[in-house]
C-alpha cells in the first residue's frame, strides 16, 4: 500500500510539451505596456520570457524569470496566477489568458533539467550579512546579496533549507526536487546555509548582531495554535503544519486509510491538510469553518481543487469538543452551528453561536489548521518592536526598530501589514537585500 500512497503524492500536473509551449507562447501579444508585469509582485518581464520560449532561447527565458524571482520555479506552481499575471492578461477580454504559470514552469523546468547555473557571485566587498530563515524571503535576500558581493550566512533551524516551500506546501503541487534546485542555485553563489542551527539555542541573537554587518529576520511562522477545546490531547489529533511536513519528508502513514477526517479551518493550510488526508486514503474528509464560503481565506483555485478531490465543506460550523474512546483515540467531534453577527474592527462579520444547535460528527481524526503561532521569543531576542509577534517595520525600507536588522516574509505579515503569498515573500527578500546594500555600501560606491 505504501507504494500506492507514494504515487498519490507525485506532482499532479504534467508539464507542457514543447509543441504545447510553442503554441501557447505564440498566442502572446507581447504587450509593450504589459499589465501582467504590473500584476506580478516580483515584476517578471512576462512578454520577454515568453518571447524567448517562442524563439527557443530557453536559457534566456529561464534567466529572465529567475532574475526577477529567485524562487520562480516554485512560484510557477504555487502562485495564484488567476488573480495575478493571468488575471491581468489582456486576452481575458476576448479569448483565454495566456497560460503564464505553465510557461514559467516550462522554462524553469528546462533550467532544472539542464543543470545550468544561471547567475554568478559578485566580487567580494568584505561585508557580512546574516539571514535567519531559509524560506522564500530568506533565499531571495541571500541570492541578491551574494550577487552584490556580500558574504552571506543563513541560519536554518530545520534539517534542510527551503522553509515553507520545503516543508509546508504539499509535494503533489510542489515537489522537493524543485525546491532543492532553487536552494542549490543560492548555495552555488557562495551562500553558506547552516542547517540544524536554532538561533537562541545553537547561537544567540547577540552573537549574530556582533558578528555581522547586518541581519535579515525571515523566520516565517510556527506551529498551529491550540483550539482551546477538550480532547486536543487525544490520539488522532494533528497539527496541519506537521501533518503536511511529514508527507513532504516521505512519512506516509497508512493510519487514515478508510477513516473519516475533520479539518478545522479554511485557509490554504487547511486545504493542504484535507487533500493530503484524501491521498493518505481517508474515506471522508470535511473542512469545518465557523464563517461562510465568502469569508474563507484559501485561494479560489485551492478551494476548487479540494472540491475536485472530494473534500466536503461544512460552513458556519465550529468545534466544541473532541470526543475520545476508552483507549484515548478520537471517535467524534462535537460541533455547534454559527451565524454571522455584527462586523468587528477588521470589517469582518463576527461568528456567533446558535444556542442549542450542538451535534456530533463521527470522525477518526481531526486536523487543526486555524493559523500559525509567532516566534515571539526570537523576535524579542533581537530586541525588536512587534505587535503580537508581527515584527514592526518601515514598509519602505524593511527596517525594524533596530537599524541593523531588517525583516521580511511571514514574520512581517499580519495586522494589516504585508500579504501572505510566496511570491510576495520573494519580493520582500529582494527589497530587504537592496535596502541593506543602500545602508552598507561605501561612500565611494555611491559617488
Amino acid at each position: 500500500m505504501s507504494s500506492q500512497l507514494e504515487r498519490n503524492f507525485v506532482e499532479m500536473t504534467a508539464r507542457m510539451t514543447k509543441n504545447e509551449a510553442m503554441d501557447e507562447a505564440n498566442r502572446c501579444l507581447y504587450c509593450y505596456d504589459a499589465p501582467c508585469i504590473t500584476a506580478c509582485p516580483t515584476s517578471i518581464q512576462v512578454p520577454n520570457f515568453i518571447k524567448k520560449i517562442a524563439s527557443n532561447n530557453m536559457k534566456g527565458s529561464a534567466m529572465t524569470i529567475m532574475e526577477a524571482n529567485p524562487i520562480g520555479a516554485s512560484c510557477a506552481r504555487v502562485c495564484p496566477t488567476e488573480v495575478l499575471c493571468e488575471g491581468a492578461c489582456v486576452l481575458n477580454a476576448s479569448t483565454k489568458p495566456i497560460k503564464i504559470g505553465q510557461l514559467q514552469r516550462y522554462a524553469t523546468d528546462w533550467a532544472i533539467d539542464s543543470g545550468v547555473q544561471l547567475f554568478k557571485q559578485g566580487e567580494a566587498n568584505g561585508q557580512k550579512v546574516a539571514i535567519v530563515g531559509s524560506g522564500p524571503a530568506g533565499l531571495s535576500a541571500a541570492r541578491e546579496l551574494s550577487r552584490l558581493g556580500y558574504s552571506v550566512t543563513i541560519f536554518e533551524a530545520e534539517a534542510k533549507a527551503g522553509g515553507l516551500n520545503a516543508y509546508g506546501i504539499v509535494s503533489f503541487r510542489l515537489p522537493n526536487d524543485v525546491v532543492e534546485w532553487e536552494v542549490d542555485q543560492v548555495v552555488k553563489l557562495g551562500v553558506e546555509i547552516k542547517t540544524n542551527t536554532r538561533v537562541g539555542v545553537d547561537i544567540s541573537a547577540d552573537e549574530i548582531l556582533a558578528q555581522y554587518d547586518s541581519v535579515i529576520l525571515a523566520v516565517g511562522m510556527g506551529a498551529v495554535p491550540n483550539l482551546g477545546i477538550i480532547g486536543e490531547e487525544l490520539d488522532g489529533v494533528h497539527d496541519a503544519i506537521k501533518f503536511v511536513k511529514d508527507t513532504k519528508m516521505g512519512v506516509l502513514t497508512e493510519e487514515l486509510i478508510g477513516k473519516r477526517v475533520a479539518v478545522i479551518g479554511a485557509g490554504n493550510t487547511a486545504i493542504d491538510g484535507a487533500t493530503c488526508a484524501v491521498r493518505l486514503g481517508a474515506s471522508e474528509v470535511d473542512i469545518l469553518y465557523r464563517r461562510t464560503e465568502k469569508e474563507m481565506t484559501a485561494y479560489q483555485y485551492e478551494y476548487e481543487f479540494a472540491k475536485q478531490d472530494g473534500v466536503g465543506f461544512k460552513w458556519l460550523t465550529a468545534p466544541k469538543q473532541i470526543i475520545g474512546n476508552e483507549f484515548g483515540k478520537v471517535i467524534g467531534l462535537e460541533c455547534v452551528k454559527m451565524r454571522l453577527g455584527e462586523a468587528g474592527a477588521d470589517g469582518r462579520q463576527r461568528p456567533e453561536v446558535i444556542e442549542g444547535s450542538e451535534f456530533v460528527l463521527e470522525v477518526d481524526a481531526v486536523i487543526k489548521a486555524i493559523g500559525q503561532t509567532r516566534f515571539v521569543s526570537l523576535v524579542e531576542a533581537f530586541g525588536l518592536q512587534h505587535t503580537d509577534g508581527v515584527v514592526d517595520i518601515d514598509e519602505t525600507t524593511m527596517q525594524t526598530s533596530n537599524d541593523k536588522v531588517f525583516a521580511c516574509g511571514d514574520v512581517v505579515f499580519g495586522n494589516g501589514q504585508g500579504e501572505a503569498m510566496v511570491v510576495t515573500a520573494a519580493q520582500q527578500g529582494k527589497d530587504a537585500a537592496y535596502m541593506i546594500h543602500e545602508r552598507l555600501r561605501k561612500p565611494s560606491e555611491i559617488a
